[in-house]
């Protein structure tokens, strides 16, 4: 196990972010759920025990199908808060584009300390002390109207209303609260969903990616700085609006956006929920940055990309919906019979991670 499948399998299946139902009881919400539905019978089609990128429930009557999907940003906001604040946005909006939505409008949370108090923003923002010399002290007012102008800024790029939301000066933590709620109307004839359909199926990237967003380097111990995602409003409109003309042609098979862990996570949840594996040529997929490692190119978090998977056939056809609204479209890899995910760089094995590790390994990521 070299450093980065280390850090990408900690990511995958230790952390809380992607294990949350080691925290939270998700059969207990199926069950009140199954409740409900006496009520409102064939209403939720998609729930949090799907494992998807967002929910998806029918608006009785109406037979419009709504999705939604709610997101916290709250440690990157210490370093960059206006940055996070956009881009636990762009995050939540493009869940709901990956199903198939088209995002109309959100709500927020902030919770902070007092707003008269000061903080520390930047890399040390977590120690409280600055050693780097980049961080600002600023008043918790002033870091309030940084996350706010964010999501606002988000919001105005993608065309999506405010329509409320909530606000605390309770918190005693450095680490303040930013969480969003986005809601949508499916435009598909049915949700997209995130597992993997068909061996063979080929991989497409839409847009960029960078060197920017390490947090699942940071949580895994292997930086000692945190440097949250750049927020990307334009490429952010350009990669909705060319990943919704990509849908109408009706050959996506399974979609999902890159949050945590970046490509990593979203072809390796991909195919472990699809019972599949995957191989991914990291040296295919196209940089907005020099310099970049096969290792970040792996793992890193850059906003604005959405991963497709398409029958061979439907390739063409698809790229070039997508290209159609002058966003990147790359085809980087395939799903496959195996069980695990490979990815390569120039023919080198760069990381292969197991749908399903050993014990052994498992232990070896808890140390």
């Amino acid at each position: 196990m070299n450093k980065i499948e280390k850090a990408l399998m900690h990511g995958l299946f230790v952390h809380l972010h992607h294990n949350i139902d080691k925290a939270i009881d998700f059969n207990m919400f199926k069950k009140l759920n199954e409740q409900v539905a006496q009520m409102w019978p064939d209403l939720l089609l998609i729930g949090p025990d799907a494992n998807d990128d967002a929910g998806v429930v029918r608006i009785p009557g109406e037979g419009a199908l709504i999705v939604g999907k709610m997101e916290s940003h709250n440690s990157p906001c210490v370093p960059r808060p206006y940055d996070a604040a956009a881009t636990g946005a762009g995050g939540a909006m493009r869940d709901v584009v990956a199903m198939g939505g088209r995002p109309l409008f959100l709500l927020d949370f902030i919770g902070t300390l007092p707003l008269d108090k000061d903080v520390l923003v930047g890399p040390c923002g977590f120690k409280g002390e600055c050693t780097c010399g980049k961080c600002v002290t600023m008043s918790s007012q002033d870091r309030v109207n940084l996350m706010l102008s964010g999501l606002r800024d988000m919001c105005a790029a993608m065309d999506v209303f405010v329509i409320g939301g909530g606000f605390s000066t309770s918190f005693s933590d450095v680490v303040p609260a930013c969480v969003v709620s986005v809601f949508g109307k499916l435009v598909t004839e049915k949700p997209l969903t995130k597992p993997a359909k068909h061996a063979g199926d080929k991989l497409i990237l839409v847009g960029e990616t960078g060197s920017d967003g390490n947090d699942t380097l940071y949580r895994a111990g292997i930086v000692s700085e945190m440097r949250p995602a750049l927020a990307l409003f334009e490429e952010e409109r350009r990669t909705m609006d060319a990943s919704i003309e990509a849908f109408k042609t009706g050959k996506i098979n399974a979609c999902s956006d890159f949050g945590a862990a970046g490509l990593g996570a979203a072809v390796c949840e991909s195919a472990r929920y699809g019972g599949l594996g995957a191989r991914v040529d990291l040296s295919e997929i196209p940089l907005r940055d020099e310099g970049i490692s096969p290792e970040e190119i792996l793992i890193c978090e850059t906003q604005a990309r959405m991963l497709m998977q398409v029958n061979p056939a439907d390739v063409e056809l698809v790229l070039e919906a997508i290209r159609s609204h002058n966003a990147k479209a790359t085809v980087i890899g395939e799903i496959t019979n195996d069980d695990n995910v490979v990815y390569t760089h120039c023919g080198e094995v760069i990381a292969t991670i197991p749908n399903d590790p050993s014990d052994k390994i498992l232990a070896e990521l808890k140390e």
